[in-house]
């Protein structure tokens, strides 16, 4: 439990990346080079990291009590583009609170 919201940040921080990675990067590729592979490639790690990430999102609810609007502060977060890094000073400030 106490190592519950150290990976929900390193999680945070890898899908923030991916998701960049496949906005900047993969899609241009894919729209302007012909290369639809580097989308279905990032695509795929990027989905596996969003769905750790909600996960992890919902056991760090879970454990550190935390109420509806963190899930949807946490939830919006993952869906704008630097989101995760924007949050990710607050979580710090909350794991470091939790322990």
């Amino acid at each position: 439990m106490k190592k519950t919201f150290s990976w929900f940040r390193k999680v945070a921080f890898a899908e923030g990346v991916s998701f960049l990675v496949l906005l900047f990067i993969a899609m241009p590729l894919k729209y302007f080079a012909d290369m639809p592979l580097a989308v279905t490639i990032v695509g795929g790690l990027h989905g596996a990291l969003f769905i750790s990430f909600v996960i992890l999102a919902r056991e760090v609810k879970s454990n550190y009590k935390k109420d509806w609007i963190w899930m949807a502060k946490a939830l919006l977060a993952s869906i704008l583009p630097f989101g995760t890094f924007y949050m990710d000073r607050y979580w710090k400030k909350e794991e470091m609170a939790a322990s």
